[in-house]
């Protein structure tokens, strides 16, 4: 008799739980019927995270009770500081605004700490959609054929300021001894891609394999680069006998440091919403960005848009974070000084 009570208890409580999973999800449709979401791009029109954003807004709607629209609006001041610090301040907090943001707000604390508007474990974590590789790649023309001449030859590369084309190849100057001469004031990977191309610049120094072999296919195909150099925790699959920027560091405290810069790389692509959103509603605009990974209208168009994408849930992303935000002092102070400014 103890184990029937039991199973009838159990089933009484998932019940339960579906009912309320159901009228939860309910009221989320009754909010949003009608709605519009403004899904912020903190980045400019053309490059990989613009293209993701708009991608991501063609189908998340639908899977979102009440079906609101999604409109996407570029903020690529500051490599997405302006787009974090407007989510996180003044956004409305009822869940019609979420912002796709450059991987680089996730340690924008260290590097950049006077201008931080937002706490990093306070932002509503919604979802990834894809981890990347960074590489150092130079044009044709550039005397560079392999990772061991950036550290005997200058290479002019494009930046962004505060954005990986910028951070990377400073990074790697101060830990491995790279000469890479950055020049900044360009708005993207797209506006860089074109100053390569007319010889105002060598080449870049980070620039994701996901999108640059999508949107550059022929570089590739005509040997118009040479790949010298990757940057993520773990060699990427597709370029196993490219050397790793960790190959070169010589300490033990500088790879830590390096570690720490290319953990943000394995949530390359976030979406978050303002902190204060009802519980709710939260939970229906998570459980929306969950089923991208396997939505097969979603992968069908990434496919056809030339995008990789690799969707994990909110709750995955929180671990990484949590990972971040809890960054031990003598990492973080060490991570600050190789990005303080000259002085």
């Amino acid at each position: 008799m103890p184990t029937i009570q039991a199973g009838v208890a159990t089933r009484m409580i998932t019940a339960g739980l579906l009912a309320l999973q159901s009228c939860a999800s309910a009221v989320a449709a009754e909010f949003y019927a009608g709605k519009q979401i403004t899904f912020i791009a903190g980045s400019g029109v053309g490059g990989g995270y613009d293209l993701l954003a708009r991608l991501t807004a063609r189908h998340i709607g639908r899977l979102i009770p009440g079906h609101p629209t999604v409109i996407v609006q570029n903020q690529p001041a500051a490599g997405s500081l302006v787009a974090a610090n407007q989510i996180y301040n003044t956004a409305p907090k009822d869940g019609t605004a979420i912002a796709l943001i450059q991987r680089g707000m996730l340690l924008a604390k260290l590097t950049n700490p006077s201008a931080v508007r937002f706490e990093l474990d306070k932002l509503n974590w919604l979802g990834n959609l894809a981890s990347e590789t960074g590489l150092v790649l130079a044009w044709h023309t550039a005397p560079h054929r392999n990772a061991k001449d950036l550290l005997e030859q200058e290479l002019i590369v494009g930046g962004q300021t505060g954005v990986d084309p910028e951070i990377t190849p400073r990074l790697y100057n101060a830990l491995i001894g790279t000469r890479f001469k950055i020049v900044t004031g360009y708005n993207g990977t797209a506006e860089i891609a074109l100053a390569i191309e007319r010889g105002e610049v060598q080449g870049i120094g980070d620039w994701s394999w996901a999108s640059f072999k999508k949107q550059r296919p022929d570089w590739i195909r005509d040997k118009k680069v040479t790949l010298l150099l990757q940057g993520a925790l773990q060699r990427d699959p597709e370029l196993p006998d490219l050397p790793s920027a960790l190959d070169f560091v010589k300490s033990d405290a500088d790879r830590k440091v390096m570690e720490l810069f290319f953990t943000q790389k394995t949530i390359a692509r976030p979406v978050i919403a303002p902190p204060g959103i009802p519980a709710e509603r939260l939970a229906e605009l998570r459980a929306a960005f969950a089923p991208l990974a396997t939505d097969r209208e979603f992968l069908a168009d990434a496919e056809k848009s030339g995008l990789d994408v690799a969707p994990i849930p909110g709750e995955a992303v929180d671990k990484v974070v949590a990972l971040i935000a809890g960054t031990p002092a003598d990492i973080a102070e060490r991570f600050a000084k190789v990005f303080a400014p000259a002085r």
